[in-house]
């Protein structure tokens, strides 16, 4: 299945925001179920000195829809202690689960999709 395709089936919804040497792709897809759901792809072109060409990477977030509350509040928070530097209060904390796995990000492939 060519990506056009896939693109066409399962979503519903897009935007795109420019900043800078980033593109911020938004898109609402459904599941087979109905389900909807949203990606947000960091995209930005750099040029490959192994293969002599301009390449682009890609860094997918997946936000299903019982977890928007809590992102949202998450965001707001950051965005507000950036522009004032007020602690709302709604710490990062009491949004992890007690049984949160650890992850060693500095292991993992950055250059996968």
């Amino acid at each position: 299945m060519k990506e056009s395709e896939h693109f066409e089936r399962d979503t519903v919804y897009s935007t795109a925001v420019r900043a800078g040497k980033r593109t911020y792709f938004f898109d609402v897809r459904q599941t087979k179920n109905g389900e909807k759901y949203l990606t947000i792809t960091e995209s930005k072109k750099r040029f490959d000195n192994g293969l002599g060409k301009f390449v682009f990477d890609k860094h997918k977030i997946f936000l299903y829809r019982e977890d928007f509350d809590s992102f949202r509040s998450c965001f707001d928070e950051m965005i507000t202690f950036i522009n004032t530097g007020e602690k709302t209060g709604f710490l990062a904390d009491d949004r992890l689960e007690s049984d949160f796995t650890d992850v060693d990000f500095d292991s993992l492939d950055v250059n996968k999709d």
